[in-house]
């Protein structure tokens, strides 16, 4: 494989300060660069907020774009449909797992994909994400469909 992973993902937000403290509170992310784009992009905010050692997210908030708002079912979102973070340890998933839910952005429903464990949230744009772990209880060669509870967290 030639690649390492993904670099960033690029997306609109209408309120740049309050994704700005979701990311950095929830997942301690860090704020990397916020201004205008370029030195004459009049209405375009772009900021660089860093997720993992050589992961990004490059926002933009543009003056009058609506988008951000638009969030329909998942697949009726256009081509990029959600994305998925990856928890450092299953330590780092539980601590986010518990902010995503203290804020009222995830339920407590950790989804068991068999080598994954995932937990759905939605940021404060609406976009739909999703936390990762590997699953410490995977049996080699399993998968299980979407809304297969894990084990280790049993409905509260």
């Amino acid at each position: 494989m030639l690649t390492s992973g993904y670099n960033h993902v690029a997306i609109l937000t209408g309120d740049m300060d309050r994704l700005h403290a979701f990311y950095t509170e929830v997942f301690e992310a860090e704020v990397q660069r916020d201004g205008p784009e370029t030195p004459d992009s009049d209405g375009v905010r772009m900021s660089v907020v860093r997720v993992g050692p050589a992961s990004e997210l490059n926002v933009f908030q543009i003056e009058g774009n609506t988008e951000a708002r638009r969030q329909t079912p998942m697949f009726g979102r256009g081509r990029i449909d959600h994305l998925a973070l990856e928890a450092s340890s299953l330590e780092a998933f539980e601590t986010i797992r518990s902010r995503l839910m203290a804020r009222g952005a995830a339920d407590d429903f950790v989804n068991d994909f068999g080598q994954i464990l995932s937990v759905f949230f939605r940021d404060p744009d609406g976009l739909e994400c999703e936390v990762c772990v590997a699953n410490p209880d995977a049996r080699a060669g399993a998968h299980n469909p979407p809304g297969t509870r894990a084990a280790r967290y049993p409905a509260a």
